[in-house]
């Protein structure tokens, strides 16, 4: 039995690992070892930014790179494994039972494969869900998990199309710039490289909403409501090219195109309210002396962040700028857990005065570091009044932090009473 954290890992990496050789494998033997190697590197291009751009969302609450990992290596390997048997599978059997098999792959393309592929890559934000539930916040934590899970399985799916290509121009002896290789790539990798991500971002929202709700029918509806979108989108993606000669242009320029926008705009606006509350709730513990008064613009200021670190590591080298990291999403996951607690109380975060003590402790051995690094990155970067003196306390008759090893900053009456305030 998986009862144990680390024994779920190694199932999981073993699991990762089984279903990469056999997936690569498969890709080879479709592709040939040419066209497999030719594929693997132009698949790599636009990875790493759309990676980048995934993690830039991300970083207001950033996820350990551990859990990033898994979910494109979930993506690549045992998403992409599921999708490549079962579209396989049920395109012979619509080919073995239908009038017409020559209409065979175009349905399942449409039929089949929307609907198998984006309930494989769900899979990895499920298990996200379930078991790194602190680290499933909100949508802006869908966003991130979808995304990297959806950049591996586009990863391996553009292998898969780039090696055919290149293995059909090495048979018939086309040119570069005719080839359908350049075409393909040009098509995946420069025009619609967001497609993927595109689809399961909504699978991903749906997750973010359902780590907000509470009750169990809409902990399971909306992920569900989420998945329907992604499917019927994927759906239209692939049955674009049946739409006439202008039915690619069309779907891609007054649907994805628009829909990208819209989630775009929909990102970097969830990134500044989670900025924003953020602020809110350290401000609360700011006035309370825990954090110094100038840390709080400093840690919802991207920019002053990394400053942070850069100052730390000037003066301490490396493991202070890593305290100086850890202070940082310490100091946001104590606002984000306030958060959730005080909007929905102890049904919503039953172990939140446990859970901040935690919080409070880590932060309370890292200050000495980070808070001096924090404050001098908030006035190099212009973030405080210049009326503000970061040697007058933030609120008069505020009592002084306790050592959190022996008491939380609220009174240990709940978490209720513990959120509301003083």
């Amino acid at each position: 039995m998986l009862r144990t954290p680390r024994a779920r890992t190694y199932a999981l990496v073993a699991l990762l690992a089984a279903s990469g050789v056999a997936i690569l494998e498969l890709v080879r033997e479709q592709t040939g070892t040419p066209g497999f190697f030719v594929g693997l590197g132009l698949a790599l291009l636009p990875v790493a930014p759309l990676m980048a751009a995934f993690r830039w969302l991300g970083r207001a609450s950033p996820h350990p790179w551990a859990q990033l990992l898994f979910c494109f290596g979930w993506g690549a390997c045992a998403a992409a494994l599921i999708a490549i048997l079962a579209n396989s599978f049920a395109t012979q059997w619509i080919a073995a039972t239908t009038a017409d098999p020559s209409d065979a792959d175009q349905l399942g393309s449409v039929a089949i494969a929307p609907v198998v592929e984006e309930s494989a890559k769900a899979a990895a934000l499920l298990l996200v869900f379930l078991f790194r539930r602190r680290q499933f916040t909100g949508p802006a934590d869908g966003f991130v998990v979808a995304g990297f899970t959806a950049v591996g399985f586009a990863f391996t799916e553009n292998i898969l199309y780039l090696g055919n290509a290149f293995d059909e121009d090495a048979a018939n002896g086309t040119g570069v710039l005719n080839s359908v290789t350049a075409a393909t790539f040009f098509v995946r990798a420069v025009m619609s490289p967001f497609a993927h991500p595109l689809f399961t971002v909504f699978t991903g929202l749906g997750f973010g909403a359902a780590a907000l709700a509470s009750g169990r029918t809409r902990r399971i509806g909306l992920p569900l409501l989420g998945l329907a979108p992604a499917m019927g989108l994927h759906a239209l993606w692939n049955s674009s090219s049946d739409l006439g000669e202008s039915g690619f242009y069309v779907v891609y320029g007054c649907v994805m195109v628009p829909v990208f926008g819209l989630l775009v705009w929909l990102a970097v606006w969830i990134r500044r309210r989670r900025l924003k509350a953020v602020a809110g709730e350290l401000a609360v513990y700011a006035a309370a002396g825990w954090l110094g008064p100038a840390e709080v613009p400093a840690l919802v200021s991207m920019p002053a962040r990394s400053l942070a670190r850069a100052l730390a590591r000037r003066t301490g080298g490396r493991p202070a700028a890593r305290a100086v990291a850890r202070y940082e999403a310490d100091a946001v996951a104590l606002a984000l857990l306030r958060r959730r607690a005080r909007g929905g109380g102890p049904a919503r975060e039953p172990d939140f005065t446990g859970r901040e003590r935690e919080l409070l402790r880590r932060l309370w051995l890292r200050r000495a570091t980070a808070g001096p690094a924090l404050s001098r990155a908030a006035v190099l970067e212009e973030l405080l009044p210049p009326s503000f003196d970061p040697l007058r306390p933030a609120l008069v008759g505020v009592p002084a932090p306790r050592d959190p090893r022996s008491a939380p900053l609220s009174e240990p009456r709940g978490p209720r009473s513990a959120v509301r305030g003083r």
